[in-house]
């Protein structure tokens, strides 16, 4: 008993050392004492665990250590600020821009060559495989890629699209 009456008066007189050690973790003055307060919980719970003849500051600074990491990693999972973002959900877009899209697609679908639109509605529009459809059409393989590309490239084309734009659409 009194051995830990004497070791919770070495704790308190290494108060002053834990406000210095904990100024290299924190520039604000309220931080610092938020961890040396801490630091004195978890060292008063954790004291029956406390080897006597062993360096008490170490322990102490071990602890105060461990404590400001742990709070530095949970900190750097909280989001802050995320309760008025509405600005950054994208808006709902408008039926009727996408309705003038489908009737432009329509259009340069109609003007492109029927040897591109044939391969390009079997493997595109009907998501058939490259292999069936050069079998329908009678054609290679690599025709038949070469042909969709082609059809792909008419329709950006013709859309007033680049490959890029026409892809992310």
């Amino acid at each position: 008993m009194s051995s830990d009456l004497s070791i919770q008066q070495e704790v308190v007189a290494l108060i002053p050392a834990l406000h210095r050690f904990g100024s290299r973790f924190y520039r604000s003055q309220t931080d610092v004492e938020d961890l040396v307060q801490e630091t004195l919980l978890k060292a008063l719970r954790a004291l029956p665990s406390f080897t006597p003849g062993t360096n008490l500051k170490s322990w102490m600074f071990t602890i105060m250590r461990n404590a400001h990491h742990t709070s530095y990693q949970k900190n750097k999972r909280i989001t802050v600020g995320t309760d008025n973002l509405e600005h950054l959900i994208p808006a709902a877009s408008c039926p009727q821009e996408w309705a003038i899209r489908k009737i432009e697609y329509d259009r340069a679908l109609e003007a492109m060559p029927p040897i591109y639109r044939d391969v390009f509605h079997l493997v595109i529009e009907d998501g058939q495989a490259y292999d069936a459809a050069a079998s329908k059409c009678r054609i290679s393989v690599g025709t038949v890629k070469s042909r969709v590309n082609r059809a792909k490239h008419f329709l950006a084309n013709h859309m007033g699209d680049t490959m890029q734009t026409a892809a992310a659409i």
